[in-house]
């Protein structure tokens, strides 16, 4: 095999977990990347003795590779890939790749919110109920390095948009999809039913005997579905009560599947919100189709920690609540967030707009909040929506003086959130950054 030739596109974590399943496998690999590659991923490729370049592309060396394993940082229509797919090379993403060289069960994840937070949950009862299990994905190691390495049984992966936008063949045996918002449009020219599209690629080859898990209260999802084929078994998910499917009722996780009734007692949960439940009823249900036991499952449900920077709670001073939300860089995610917090609130939002709408949390953000803090370089377009909303609205650049700020205004019973509703990139690296200045803050308070 030692002839066919591999093009690794983009050097990160994936790219070189994929350079180095492809030399398992075989292949003559280059890994090439138009920016720096991390010095201590350039030693991974060293010691690997697999041929890199950095700082370009090269298609001269690229003429002769049978495949390309491109980055999902890389959109499909930037002329080198329009190069190389007109020279009729098969260019396929890390999660297509890796795929075709396990024979895991794959469990695959997807959705504008909750997607981390539901992966994360399902990892922790899998493994917790002893089965071998590696997650990758949009988080975690390489999937790709995993398959090399280690291979687990099974694979919980968290799967973006601009993964799935180049698979071809990639099958879950169980699939989740937990809502679609408008999110990342700009890859997709500001075409929401574009994005729609990217998401629902991951039912596209499910068989009959595969599982499609779906919230059922997401108005685009219901709205989409209507006009999919999709050949795996459909599980609606609902905080309501429903005839089939999986729904709550009474505090309880009620997953009707195969002729069998589970209930699960939810009041135990460690994560609080309407979101959190759908996502800990998609991940119970994975869990059940399992058949893993529904006290294995309630366990790792009641000690779930969360994910960082998803309403994470920092500290408690002075009878006042601190939670970070940095992550929540969409409007639908801040709602989720808003949503959940049942005492006064202190409201730290802004950064990079993206387009958004606020005018969907005026209702909810006029109810809630007692005071709102932007955090952002241009704070015009929340100062337009909100500034009449309460009676406490300042503005800021500094996350340090926000956060004081904040606790000047909060009285016990308060919560201060973090839950800005946009991206972070003019005040901080990424979300992140400012999830952990925020935690900093508080903490030095």
């Amino acid at each position: 095999m030692m002839d066919k030739k591999l093009v690794i596109l983009g050097a990160g974590q994936s790219g070189v977990g994929a350079a180095i399943l492809g030399k398992k496998m075989g292949y003559e690999v280059l890994v090439s990347d138009q920016n720096n590659i991390n010095t201590e991923l350039q030693a991974l490729l060293e010691k690997e003795g697999i041929r890199w370049e950095a700082g370009q592309h090269t298609l001269e060396s690229m003429q002769e590779a049978h495949l390309v394993v491109k980055s999902p940082g890389i959109p499909s229509d930037v002329p080198l890939i329009k190069t190389l797919k007109a020279q009729g090379k098969t260019i396929c993403s890390e999660i297509e790749f890796a795929a075709q060289h396990t024979s895991a069960t794959l469990i695959g994840i997807t959705g504008t919110n909750g997607k981390t937070t539901t992966t994360l949950l399902t990892y922790q009862i899998l493994k917790e109920a002893g089965l071998h299990v590696g997650m990758a994905g949009n988080i975690g190691t390489s999937f790709a390095l995993q398959v090399a390495q280690t291979d687990f049984d099974f694979y919980v992966l968290e799967l973006s948009s601009f993964q799935l936008d180049d698979i071809k063949e990639f099958s879950p045996h169980i699939a989740v999809i937990t809502n679609i918002t408008p999110d990342h449009l700009d890859r997709y020219n500001n075409q929401f039913e574009a994005y729609i599209q990217s998401k629902l690629k991951i039912s596209e080859n499910q068989t009959e005997k595969d599982f499609f898990l779906f919230n059922a209260e997401d108005p685009v999802l219901r709205r989409a579905l209507k006009t999919k084929t999709i050949k795996a078994k459909k599980i609606p998910l609902a905080t309501s009560p429903k005839p089939t499917g999986v729904f709550v009722e009474e505090n309880q996780i009620t997953i009707q599947l195969k002729n069998k009734k589970t209930m699960i007692n939810a009041g135990q949960f460690s994560l609080s919100g309407r979101h959190n439940l759908l996502n800990a009823m998609a991940a119970s249900t994975i869990a059940s189709l399992l058949e893993i036991s529904k006290d294995s499952i309630r366990e790792s449900l009641t000690h779930f920690k969360g994910a960082p920077h998803r309403m994470e709670k920092v500290l408690t001073i002075q009878h006042v609540s601190f939670i970070n939300d940095s992550k929540a860089t969409n409007i639908n995610a801040t709602f989720f967030a808003v949503e959940s917090i049942d005492t006064p609130l202190v409201w730290i939002v802004g950064g990079v707009d993206k387009g958004n709408d606020y005018e969907s949390l005026l209702p909810l953000v006029r109810k809630k909040a007692k005071a709102i803090i932007c955090l952002g370089v241009d704070n015009e377009k929340l100062r337009n929506t909100f500034e009449n909303v309460t009676d406490v609205f300042i503005e800021t650049q500094s996350m340090s003086e926000a956060v004081k700020i904040a606790h000047k205004v909060a009285v016990p019973k308060d919560t201060v959130l973090l839950s800005p509703a946009c991206a972070s990139f003019d005040l901080f690296e990424n979300y992140e950054d400012r999830g952990d200045q925020f935690k900093n803050a508080v903490r030095n308070l």
